[in-house]
């Protein structure tokens, strides 16, 4: 048998010299951080790793249940993903049903919403959190169509691109991007502007929390645009194809982030 840390010194060894690998990382938990520091200096030290070679250890918190241990299903056992991703779906489901989004919808288009929604609620509650902090798995605020949420921003996603739909059947196109003319216009242009901040930041610290910051914060301004600017019934097509531009962009800025937290918006809900 083998030793993990020879394990991982193997490992290594095939990355270097058949992957010809450049930056190695490894996200595992917390926990393993001694472990790491000891296989990165045996692979130094070996010569498996050269110098001009990044290792590094991606650590990340646990996910905790209301008793501040790792969450664990009720007879105390690990909990398996499938059964997590089922747990989110069926929460998601009774959301749907509760706020009476895609009632009329085919069982099987809305079975794959939920599954949607249930699935971004579990990365979005995961990933807004810093990666090495520990946070509790709260079913109720995870799968709540309000606040901070996955469910939130796939809604917020989804009416953006309801907007875009319903200006294509009236014809409406978008056109040059105007000067803005009220604070909520001009906050978004300004926010917008920040994506390459943001990712930037998110690649430097290894943090996939600022991307979803970001997605949040980007939903929120374009709600609070969408509540003040009439687009569809705006009577100056310029001023109208400068708002339809602002749509696009944020539709696209935020399907974006939201596909590099691994989260897939749908067509409809």
């Amino acid at each position: 048998s083998y030793l993990y840390t020879t394990t991982d010194l193997a490992t290594l060894d095939q990355r270097i010299t058949e992957l010809k690998a450049e930056d190695i990382l490894y996200v595992v938990d917390a926990r393993q951080a001694l472990h790491f520091i000891q296989v990165f200096r045996a692979a130094r030290l070996t010569g498996i790793v050269p110098d001009d070679v990044a290792l590094e250890h991606i650590a990340f918190g646990t996910m905790n249940g209301t008793n501040g241990k790792p969450f664990k299903t009720r007879e105390g056992g690990v909990l398996k993903l499938k059964d997590l991703i089922a747990m989110v779906t069926d929460a998601a489901l009774a959301r749907l049903a509760e706020a009476r989004i895609a009632e009329s919808y085919p069982d099987e288009e809305r079975a794959a919403i939920a599954k949607a929604v249930g699935l971004a609620a579990l990365k979005f509650g995961d990933l807004s959190n810093h990666r090495t902090s520990n946070y509790v798995f709260d079913l109720d605020r995870f799968s709540s169509f309000e606040g901070k949420t996955g469910p939130y921003l796939l809604y917020g996603a989804v009416r953006i691109r309801s907007i875009l739909r319903k200006a294509a059947e009236h014809a409406f196109l978008p056109g040059p991007i105007t000067d803005p003319a009220t604070d909520v216009e001009r906050d978004l242009m300004l926010f917008l502007a920040r994506l390459p901040d943001s990712l930037a930041r998110a690649a430097e610290l290894r943090a996939p929390n600022h991307i979803a910051e970001f997605a949040y914060d980007l939903t929120t301004r374009f709600n609070r645009f969408y509540e003040q600017c009439h687009i569809l019934s705006e009577q100056d097509p310029k001023r109208r194809g400068s708002w339809l531009s602002l749509v696009a962009v944020t539709l696209r800025e935020l399907i974006l982030t939201l596909d590099l937290l691994g989260i897939s918006v749908p067509e409809r809900m």
